[in-house]
């Protein structure tokens, strides 16, 4: 049965901040069900749209393949940046593609913001490479999770380990008194991950709802000191992939999620019920979120789709204006600037596998023809974006900021990038 526990926070006269905020005080701390003390029976309703969402799904992965690796590679550093945007780090794809660009050539780049979401890129990666094969995850994968992406954080002490001291959400920074929530105690942890690793290899109840309420459960337990959310929405990828209806492409169910924040809210609010785990309130919240969740899923898979028809158009245009010869290098390298849209020389030799002189005159080549340009005016080094990549994910984003997918008869409903000057109007 779901608890709350009572305590009291100790006075902490030498702390920072006002008065009112060093006094004791009384808290309130929230302990989850087990995953495992859920019937989870399904009304036929609730079947019939997880039905919806695998059905959906299943179609974009078992269709054509059209350039998916590529479009994969490209959907998993949109659903980071989204991740990362949840948390208030507000990157663009522009900036965190050439700040990647830099670090993997060695070229000094002072942008902490942008290596706090290349820090998502990685943990993401490692979870649906890595994590969502291993044969069963066990609590040293959530934490390896955990630690790739604190890695790049102002706090990499941290990854990789569980909390040990209370904390909160809302509220003030120096006591969980007046807190929004408060996850359980630190020694409440083990049972309650060790639970929610036996649920995340489980086979037996649908994909969609496995992931929805491994992600819920992860948000409650809260078990880190920092960086919860960012990993709680790499789990999701994990149970797809593990589940096989996300194989092959990560669905951007950040965006979606990040485009209905107060709901986001509110449903995992409405999913942390007091009382019998069958009870009706259990019921009633585990449906409420299952509802926000489904819809964001669909949601993300249905901008999968557009976004996979521009970006086949946007390959078509490169190809026309470039006139590659087929097998040159600069054939190879229009199939890899969807996923690499920043590049240095030596990224065009490595993704080519073409000789020096070759990747040189494949630059020359798709140069002239505007597929891609130079940034900057550094002469060692020097990065070439394809421009057109970062057009397309800006309409991706603000359209997907909206419920209706288009931002001229309705406004984005999130912070998103603005098109620039470069880009379309």
């Amino acid at each position: 049965m779901s608890r709350q526990l009572t305590a009291i926070w100790r006075a902490t006269p030498d702390a920072f901040g006002p008065r009112k905020h060093r006094r004791p005080c009384e808290y309130t701390a929230y302990v989850p069900d087990l995953l495992s003390a859920h019937a989870l029976d399904m009304s036929t309703e609730l079947a019939a749209d997880v039905a919806d969402t695998e059905r959906a799904l299943a179609a974009f992965e078992g269709g054509p393949d059209n350039g998916l690796e590529q479009l994969a590679r490209f959907l998993l550093r949109a659903e980071a940046v989204a991740s990362s945007k949840i948390e208030g780090l507000q990157v663009n794809s522009r900036r965190l593609a050439t700040h990647e660009a830099r670090v993997a050539a060695g070229i000094p780049d002072r942008d902490a913001t942008a290596d706090a979401v290349l820090g998502n890129v990685i943990a993401m990666r490692h979870a649906v490479d890595d994590v969502a094969t291993v044969e069963t995850v066990q609590l040293h994968d959530l934490l390896d999770i955990h630690a790739a992406l604190m890695e790049h954080s102002d706090q990499p002490d941290i990854g990789g380990h569980l909390r040990t001291t209370q904390n909160w959400i809302g509220g003030n920074d120096f006591n969980p008194c007046q807190a929004v929530f408060v996850p359980p105690p630190p020694d409440q942890l083990p049972q309650l991950l060790d639970d929610l690793c036996l649920f995340i290899n489980r086979d037996d109840l649908p994909g969609t709802v496995q992931a929805g309420l491994v992600h819920a459960q992860f948000e409650t337990i809260h078990p880190f000191a920092d960086g919860n959310g960012r990993t709680g929405r790499a789990l999701i990828q994990v149970v797809l992939k593990r589940r096989g209806l996300a194989r092959n492409f990560v669905p951007p169910i950040s965006l979606a999620l990040a485009t209905r924040a107060a709901a986001y809210v509110g449903a995992l609010t409405q999913f942390r019920y007091l009382g019998d785990a069958n009870g009706p309130e259990a019921l009633a919240g585990i449906r409420a979120w299952l509802d926000l969740f489904l819809s964001a899923t669909r949601r993300a898979t249905a901008d999968a789709v557009n976004l996979q028809q521009l970006l086949q158009e946007v390959q078509r245009d490169w190809r026309t204006a470039a006139r590659p010869r087929t097998g040159s290098a600069a054939d190879r390298l229009l199939s890899q600037l969807i996923a690499n849209p920043v590049v240095t020389a030596d990224d065009v030799i490595r993704l080519t596998q073409a000789s020096r002189s070759a990747a040189f005159a494949a630059i020359d080549n798709l140069s002239a023809a505007k597929v891609i340009r130079p940034v900057g005016d550094q002469k060692r080094y020097r990065l070439f974006e394809a421009p057109r990549v970062f057009e397309v994910l800006t309409d991706y984003e603000r359209a997907s900021a909206t419920e209706s997918g288009n931002t001229r008869v309705e406004r984005p409903r999130r912070v998103v990038p603005y098109r620039q000057d470069s880009e379309k109007a």
